[in-house]
């Protein structure tokens, strides 16, 4: 019967969108069949296999969006949103196979299925760029998605305070005014696939937020400060506000995590 890890390295390593996608499923369907064996035999790559397109840069150096009511500004929003879910779906991969051993099967289960909603949310966001005439890789991506997974690769609580807990944390407060301009633009359609998403992060965060403050209490550490210190030595930008109180504290992050880093 073939690992558990070995599974995750070999969706991690399919670089091709559509297979990465099927294979993430795949793996998280045997998974849950109990057809994949509990062992950690092989380590996960240091980086991902990803396409040759998109190119990605800086973000200093991506092109402005526009007007969001012009055709390319709205191509260029939900390609940027392909993006993020794209490497979205490594980043649960990874999470499962770099620290599932250690942390155990409710963890796997847990990364795995976000590995699984993170494929999900590609293959609508791709669907939603083939409407608009274009494609995922038509235009640059944003390359530091994947630094905060490659800074936190020894130590599974950096990963947790900077993935989920900032991260996708990040995108429970972005989302809702989005998903305000989708709709005010008349595009009921995105819309629909913006509050699923939105739906599936705060899980996503409860999962990050479950697991981190297991550690705390193995380690003996109050939950928050031991979150602040990990935020301020892993994460490079800045907490802002304006917050979504209400979707991070639905996820188990309440303001006693992130008020005093806030800034």
């Amino acid at each position: 019967m073939q690992s558990v890890a070995s599974a995750i390295r070999s969706a991690l390593l399919t670089a091709e969108p559509r297979a990465k996608c099927f294979a993430t499923r795949d793996l998280v369907r045997r998974w849950r069949r109990g057809e994949l064996d509990w062992r950690f035999d092989v380590t996960m790559p240091d980086k991902p296999a990803w396409p040759e397109e998109p190119e990605l840069l800086p973000p200093n150096a991506m092109p402005k969006r526009g007007k969001f009511g012009s055709e390319r500004a709205r191509i260029a929003l939900w390609h940027s949103l392909a993006h993020i879910e794209f490497v979205a779906i490594d980043l649960a991969l990874d999470m499962a196979g770099r620290f599932g051993e250690a942390m155990g099967e409710e963890f796997v289960s847990d990364f795995l299925s976000v590995a699984a909603d993170e494929a999900m949310h590609f293959a609508l966001l791709s669907r939603k760029l083939n409407a608009l005439g274009s494609r995922y890789g038509a235009l640059p991506a944003h390359a530091g998605l994947w630094e905060a997974a490659h800074g936190t690769r020894h130590d599974v609580a950096a990963r947790l305070a900077v993935v989920p807990m900032v991260l996708e944390a990040r995108g429970l407060d972005v989302t809702p005014a989005t998903l305000r301009r989708v709709r005010g633009a008349g595009d009921e359609h995105g819309a629909k696939i913006l509050e699923r998403i939105l739906d599936d992060e705060i899980n996503h965060v409860a999962f990050g937020t479950k697991h981190f403050l297991r550690i705390a209490k193995t380690l003996g550490k109050p939950p928050e400060s031991l979150w602040q210190r990990l935020v301020r030595e892993h994460f490079r930008g800045a907490l802002k506000p304006p917050f979504n109180d209400s979707a991070r504290l639905a996820a188990g992050l309440s303001r006693d995590f992130y008020a005093e880093v806030a800034h």
